[in-house]
């Protein structure tokens, strides 16, 4: 095949045999959002390049670096969404989600995001992301409530090696004087930094320390903490938010130098790692945090929000690095065999009727012998054969084996579905 039109660099085809684990993990995402009173949103793959330079923040990296951006046809710039946060606020705005009557309003999505990275191991280009979004409350109960979906999430799936770190990022106040001091630290001696830093230490200081290329830089372990300059208020949010996971049997470990990668963070930060074994050197599964302000700058009223979210691959990959097995339904309920010309032919119409009557059943289309027919019940798993011959199909009969035990019964073809059901139960 010509390379150019293999599957680009950085995505992947996820076959039938690992679609039905995403299928897993998506329910029982939904099935959790339920629970805790999430309801779905889907918004556009593509949005206007603006929102994201406004709602994730021109100083990012993924703003800079990542995006897939492009010009459509009126001239107009369009990018593909690198996360999920900044359409969900959008569309809380623009659809005047701040009315309902049922506040906060919260919300999640789960779908295809895009950028522009060095592919390695859980890490693509095009990577699927679940998240959830509560906007409308500044109660610190909803920050452990986001934290608790997300570690529910992972732990009902079957992680134990799960390590949550959180952090307050504080007010603005809190912020501003923290700012300061990190310009005041890194300012004598940034020219030993990478070029991003250098940039980031007007427009953004709290950025380098998250920065990957000067992470062992010796000013990174004496840069002065976020914690230090919390105002009352600030420290006093911090403090309820860590006695609510203490609260609902939550561990958790304060790190004041978690920053996250995005601007719209204040107040609570947090990621959740794995510590499982060979899981590789990016360990975060999972990050979030509290984005009190990102309404307004999207153009809505003063709005608090919190929310996270998490990538399906590097869950995938944790699930594989612990021998999580994920319990699949395998299997179907019948498999239709067939022998002759007129016994092929009444199969079609019988198929048809199990389908319809709710059971999984399939036939052979390729008009193998009864042997061969039976090989492919078994690839199958099926768990009962129904064998129709030219002799059966004149005696209006049709025998049934159990695969499970070997066990054969002779049914009226009369009738068949009804009495079908009843073996199932």
């Amino acid at each position: 095949m010509s390379n150019n039109i293999n599957i680009p660099r950085g995505t992947q085809d996820i076959l039938p045999g690992q679609a039905e684990k995403w299928q897993l993990i998506e329910e029982k995402a939904r099935e959790l959002c339920e629970r805790y009173q999430y309801r779905e949103i889907r918004t556009p793959i593509f949005e206007h390049t603006e929102l994201f330079a406004r709602g994730v923040g021109d100083t990012t990296d993924i703003v800079q670096k990542e995006m897939y951006t492009f010009t459509d046809r009126g001239d107009r710039s369009l990018t593909l969404r690198p996360e999920g946060t900044a359409a969900a606020v959008r569309s809380f705005v623009e659809n005047k989600m701040f009315g309902y009557a049922n506040q906060p309003v919260k919300l999640y999505y789960m779908g295809p995001m895009f950028r522009y990275e060095r592919p390695q191991a859980g890490r693509f280009r095009q990577f699927v992301q679940f998240g959830v979004e509560a906007m409308g409350s500044a109660d610190p109960a909803i920050d452990a409530e986001v934290i608790s979906l997300a570690m529910s999430l992972y732990r009902e799936l079957g992680l134990t090696k799960l390590k949550l770190v959180v952090n307050s990022l504080g007010d603005k106040e809190s912020r501003k004087a923290h700012r300061d001091a990190l310009v005041n630290h890194f300012k004598p001696r940034i020219e030993e930094f990478c070029g991003d830093c250098q940039n980031r230490l007007e427009k953004n200081p709290m950025r380098i320390l998250d920065c990957k290329a000067d992470r062992e830089h010796e000013l990174m372990k004496s840069a002065p903490s976020i914690i230090e300059f919390l105002t009352e208020d600030s420290a006093q949010y911090f403090s309820k938010v860590t006695k609510y996971l203490t609260d609902l049997a939550i561990e958790f470990d304060v790190d004041p130098n978690l920053v996250r990668g995005l601007d719209y963070y204040n107040h609570t930060a947090f990621e959740i790692m794995s510590n499982a074994e060979g899981f590789g050197a990016i360990t975060t599964l999972c990050g979030g945090g509290r984005y009190n302000g990102l309404v307004e700058e999207i153009g809505g009223p003063e709005t608090p929000g919190i929310g996270f979210a998490l990538s399906i691959e590097r869950l995938l990959a944790a699930l594989e690095a612990e021998g999580v097995e994920l319990p699949v339904k395998e299997g179907i309920d019948c498999y239709l065999v067939s022998l002759g010309e007129n016994a092929q032919d009444y199969t079609v119409g019988l198929l048809h009727q199990l389908r319809a009557a709710g059971f999984s059943a399939e036939r052979d289309y390729l008009g193998r012998k009864i042997k061969a027919q039976f090989k492919a019940a078994d690839r199958v798993n099926a768990k009962y054969v129904a064998v129709l011959g030219e002799d059966e199909l004149k005696e209006n009969k049709i025998n049934l084996k159990s695969m499970a035990d070997g066990e054969q019964i002779e049914l009226p073809l009369e009738g068949f579905i009804e009495k079908f059901r009843e073996i199932c139960k």
